[in-house]
Formats: C-alpha cells, structure tokens, sequence
C-alpha cells in the first residue's frame, strides 16, 4: 500500500496511475473538493497542516511518497506551515504507523545560495525526513518541471514573456537551468518504489540539458511562434521595485521569491539518479520540440 499526498494533482494523478500499472495498491490524500478523474483509487481528504485530518489515513500504508506543498504564496508563513509543518505532521503519523519508506519531493531552490522563504521551507523538510531514523527515506529534488500543461513555474515564466511586447528580464539572464520533462520526472519517481538502491539516497531529477535562461526563454517562445525583443533589468533595481510593490500591493507580481528564481542557478547533476534509476531524461530542445512543434 502507497499513499500518495497531493495525488489529485496533475503530476500526482501521473503518479497514482502508473503506480497502479505496475501493481502496487494506491490510496490518495488530497484537499477537501479534490477528486480524480478517470482513476479507480481510494481517495481521503484531509489537510497535511492539520494531523487531526490525516487519522487513518496511513492505515496499512507501507510507502509514503509525499508531494503536496505550496510553491506560490504572498504570506511566507504559509511555506512554514504547510510545508514545513506539513512534512513533519506527515513523518510523525508515518512513523507511528509502522511506514518503512518515505519519499519527500523537495526541490532544487534547496541548493540556492540566496534562500528564499520557500527554499527554507525545503530546506527544513529535508532535514526533519533525513533526521529520523525509523523509516527508509528517499528525497528527491526536481528542477524546473514541463509539459504541454505546465508546471506551474514553468506555465508562470511562459505567461510572463508572453505577456509584453517588450519583455523586461531580471538581471542579465546567465544562471543556468535544466528543465525536466514531467514524463522524465514521473518514470524517476516510479523507479524509487520497491528500489533498495533508493533507500536513505538524495537525487537531483534535472533534464538532460543545461542551458542559460535568457537561452531558454528565447526558445520557449520559438516553440510557442513569437519572437520578443529583451531588455535586462538590473537585479538591484528589480529589488527595490519588488519592496516598493510589496508595500503598496497585496499580491505584487514582482518578489524576492520571483527574482531569486530566475538569477540563480538550478543545474543539477542526476549522475547518482542514472546510476541507481536508470533515470535517463531528455534535453530541453527534445522536449520543447515534442510538445510544441516549430513549424
């Protein structure tokens, strides 16, 4: 028995499915009015935050693969609380159930060397998943995610060069990134299950291509049949305007947490996730091309 947190998502959905295909039995936990389509799987709402509503939900559960999180949120203690707090409501009621794996899906802001209110929240996950010593963990930590549908910071950054005829980029757009395939990352996760190589293992699941982000916005925007002229905006001014939003604006479109993503770089090597997995993923040119197509 798997549960699988945030399954009702659309990478999470993936997830339930093909761990269904290769035989494990599923059960899903996921917020109150979520539900899923087109899969036979027992569902559970409840709220990570809250460990009044996670009882019975490890119930038999062998394995744990814990993705729900807030990655957007103008108030940055709810990184805390539901991250941060959430993981450590999630590893108590697993260890107290007898679970023997615990998959923790972190990401690659960990590894920033200016945090962010987000990356910190990471950041602590991964120590409260790593620091216990009842269960078999796995954490894995998934660069920048694509498909035809997203993920939701790729989909954001897309929306925003599309947005302007002029696009006002942050900072001079050298920090190198390595978007992943979703299908990439979802086989990734998949190889973990029942995988004693994974066990007590941190992995990097990046592409299988770096590239500079200037680079890789230029060609998001080939793919989709636009062309938009950049202008650099230099970081410290980005910074100022972000403070003078944030205290004018409930919700300013430019943050620290906004800046800090596009200046630094998300380039992980997945050499230890190849030699384990067999994680083998594609380039960020193949992928685009497969997705959207340049005519």
């Amino acid at each position: 028995m798997i549960l699988v947190t945030g399954g009702a998502g659309v990478m999470g959905t993936e997830l339930v499915k093909g761990l269904i295909e290769r035989g494990f039995e599923v059960r899903v936990l996921d917020r109150p009015g979520t539900s899923i389509e087109g899969v036979d799987v027992e569902l559970r709402h409840g709220d990570v935050s809250d460990p009044k509503t996670l009882e019975g939900a490890f119930e038999g559960v062998d394995m744990v693969y814990h993705l729900a999180a807030v990655i957007i949120a103008h108030d940055p203690k709810v990184f805390q609380i539901v991250n941060t707090g959430g993981t450590r409501n999630m590893v108590e009621g697993a260890i107290a159930a007898g679970v023997k794996h615990f998959v923790f899906v972190s990401s690659a802001s960990v590894l920033y060397p200016f945090t962010t209110p987000y990356s910190e929240s990471k950041r602590e996950c991964e120590r409260i998943v790593s620091s216990q010593t009842a269960m078999k963990y796995t954490i894995i930590r998934p660069t920048l995610a694509y498909n035809e549908h997203g993920g939701l910071e790729f989909r954001m950054f897309l929306d925003y060069l599309e947005q302007f005829p002029i696009v006002p980029f942050i900072g001079t757009g050298k920090s190198l990134k390595n978007p992943v395939h979703v299908d990439d990352l979802l086989k990734g996760f998949l190889a973990v299950a029942g995988n004693p190589q994974a066990l007590d293992k941190t992995y990097n699941f990046s592409g299988g291509e770096s590239i500079p982000i200037w680079d890789l916005a230029k060609l998001m925007l080939k793919h989709r049949g636009k062309q938009r002229p950049f202008v650099p905006i230099p970081i410290w001014a980005c910074r100022v305007m972000a403070k003078g939003m944030a205290l004018v604006m409930e919700k300013p479109p430019l943050t620290w947490n906004v800046i800090a993503g596009i200046i630094q770089d998300a380039n992980l090597d997945h050499s230890d996730a190849t030699r384990d997995l067999g994680y083998e993923p594609i380039g960020i040119r193949q992928g685009l091309e497969q997705i959207w197509p340049v005519k």
